[in-house]
């Protein structure tokens, strides 16, 4: 994606199944789970590199120790900064030294060793980008069963009415962010699953149990799964988050849309959980197909005796998993990501095909940015079988025309689909130290171009994975591409034009910032249908105040009124900057929703292209997007 997209966040979870003093004696490190979660956020570092947070509970701690410890950064390098911090000790310590501490010496030794163990990654959001707003948070106690950490890659879209729900409970929350909504909320009906607990087996029960007996109890009969159920009933939004109890209960859940990824594996070692499965695939050497994805309404609930389970805490909705995921977020390495992007690369073939005038001979082929790299192989694969095809029909009509030659046969066969380096991303310039005319400036350079493989009467075609705001194409990559003076310039996008914000863990909730509208609009009032924004308005105004569940897509009214080829024309202009000295023709083309969908059936989470979203919030977000927009509310998120 040329444009920056942030707010995708990713989890790591690592639960040892075997003591520490295990580790020492037969892998030979007493850090083996510290260091597989590291492996497992190094892994996914693309989801997140504005901050990082780890966290971890030691089992079976003395009184005065502590059993619950956290260290959070949002400098920079925060992975790396952490785990400098962590592991620490051990070069303090030494080998020797090392191996004659038992257990409890280097919990004591290391305060992030533990047999409980969450990371998260982050990208800064709207409340800020500080240590304080990375995850995991904390819910203390100097109870350890309720003592909470959490963290999580959410968003939900009714935080507010959540916390007047905590209001409501009687409880005086502090902040209003989700993250911090959802922790009160769990932490509140652990509290709610201790009392009633208490109140069966304390004193006067039939069990008649006090003190440390009975708080042994309670922790040994801890229902997180009915906890999850009663904490999460009203939550609308996408997320997949992880907790820990000071006793060493744990969980990992997942929306019951499965909107958020998440996935899991039991080894001999341990149970990890990741956001990516190429991510566990990778630090544990395992065949993709062994990793599970999290069902959705589901938990992995894992008890501090070592049992676990795969609980619903929610009636499961339509499976509507995220495709943006698939399409740029993911990593590539994952097998079926692999092939689902190639297949976007193929699906778009046809179209570029028609964009062609001068045919495959008079065009190069290129990508931008690297995340567009996989379809880009599998457009490259498509037009050169379209290439063999023509050439074969060649060579057949020779053959019927009796006009076949071996020079003939060579000269059908020697055309080759021109695909070339042509672009490639610099290191990212520190644009924000200076002002805005010298800042545009620096971004013209983010790409630099590989002169000599473009010629005057070439089409020069690049695909990016997808179109967010159009900026980074305005402002830099086009203006680096009409160096190489081509004849024209198709951009091509691997994924539907987006015209819907996102509320699910996707920073694109401001309408007016998608290039894809600002065409619609721009169509509309070219073709004197300007009305229909008023009209939108109006629609949006009246069903504000309506329950979420009744409300609908206005916005839709606006797309309706223009092609996919009528977008397409008015995006290319818009990309092109009226600074732009060169004077070829700049086309665009989209993928189809078919052509989305063909690619990846399974992830059927396309809200962001087509306003089908998968929780009745998604509409409410989308109804103040627009009304935002209208009313001239700038930088404001519409949830």
């Amino acid at each position: 994606m040329s444009d920056v997209l942030t707010h995708e966040c990713g989890l790591a979870f690592v639960r040892l199944r075997k003591p520490i003093s295990w580790f020492q004696k037969e892998r030979g490190d007493a850090l083996w789970g510290l260091r597989k979660l590291y492996l497992l956020m190094e892994k996914q570092h693309n989801r997140g590199q504005d901050g990082a947070g780890i966290a971890c509970v030691k089992f079976d701690m003395p009184a005065g120790d502590a059993f619950l410890e956290r260290e959070r950064t949002a400098k920079r390098n925060p992975i790396e900064r952490l785990f400098d911090q962590a592991l620490s000790p051990e070069a303090r310590l030494g080998e020797a030294k090392m191996n004659s501490l038992d257990e409890l010496a280097l919990k004591r030794a290391f305060p992030l060793l533990g047999e409980l163990l969450l990371g998260h990654l982050r990208y800064g959001t709207h409340s800020g980008n500080s240590s304080s707003m990375c995850h995991p948070y904390l819910r203390r106690s100097n109870s350890e069963s309720r003592s909470l950490a959490m963290a999580g890659n959410f968003n939900l879209t009714n935080s507010a009415e959540l916390f007047e729900k905590l209001v409501e409970y009687g409880l005086h929350p502090v902040g209003d962010s989700d993250t911090g909504v959802v922790l009160e909320k769990i932490g509140y009906f652990v509290d709610r699953e201790h009392a009633h607990l208490e109140a069966t087996m304390g004193e006067g029960s039939f069990l008649n149990l006090a003190g440390n007996a009975l708080m042994s109890e309670i922790s040994r009969q801890l229902d997180l799964a009915r906890v999850l159920r009663r904490a999460t009933e009203h939550f609308d939004g996408g997320y997949v988050f992880a907790g820990m109890l000071g006793n060493g209960d744990s969980f990992v859940c997942r929306d019951p849309a499965g909107i958020r990824p998440g996935f899991y594996v039991v080894t001999d070692e341990c149970i990890a959980v990741a956001s990516e499965r190429a991510a566990i695939s990778t630090v544990f050497n395992l065949d993709p197909r062994d990793i599970e994805p999290i069902p959705p309404g589901h938990a992995v609930i894992i008890k501090k005796s070592g049992q676990y389970s795969i609980e619903r805490f929610a009636e499961p909705l339509p499976v509507r998993q995220c495709c943006f995921e698939r399409v740029y977020f993911s990593r590539g390495n994952d097998p079926s990501i692999y092939r689902e992007r190639k297949q976007l690369g193929r699906n778009l073939a046809p179209r570029v095909m028609s964009m062609l005038d001068g045919g495959l001979d008079h065009a190069v082929f290129g990508f931008i940015p690297n995340t567009s790299e996989t379809s880009y192989y599998g457009l490259i694969e498509a037009l050169d079988e379209e290439r063999q095809r023509l050439a074969a029909d060649a060579i057949w009509s020779q053959v019927q025309s009796g006009k076949a030659t071996r020079a003939s046969i060579e000269a059908a066969l020697a055309s080759r689909v021109r695909a070339e380096k042509v672009a490639h991303k610099d290191q990212r310039l520190r644009t924000f130290i200076t002002h805005d005319a010298a800042r545009r400036d620096l971004v013209n350079h983010i790409y630099d171009i590989t002169r000599g493989t473009v010629f005057p009467d070439d089409t020069l075609v690049v695909i990016d994975d997808s179109i967010v705001r159009g900026t980074t194409l305005r402002e830099s990559i086009i203006t680096m591409l009409a160096r190489l003076a081509p004849k024209s310039i198709v951009v091509a996008s691997a994924s539907p034009p987006i015209m819907y914000p996102d509320c699910y863990g996707i920073d694109m909730s401001q309408l007016g910032r998608f290039i894809a509208f600002e065409a619609a609009v721009s169509l509309a009032r070219d073709h004197g249908q300007s009305a229909v924004l008023d009209e939108i308005e109006a629609k949006c105004t009246e069903q504000a105040t309506l329950p979420t569940n009744r409300m609908k897509n206005q916005v839709r009214l606006l797309y309706d009124l223009f092609t996919l080829e009528q977008l397409e024309k008015k995006v290319a202009q818009l990309i092109r900057s009226k600074a732009l000295a060169w004077t070829g023709e700049l086309k665009l083309v989209y993928q189809s929703i078919e052509g989305l969908r063909s690619a990846m059936p399974d992830s059927t989470g396309d809200w962001y292209f087509t306003g089908e979203y998968p929780t009745p919030g998604g509409y409410r977000v989308l109804n103040t997007a627009y009304l935002n927009w209208r009313r001239g509310i700038d930088g404001k998120r519409a949830y």
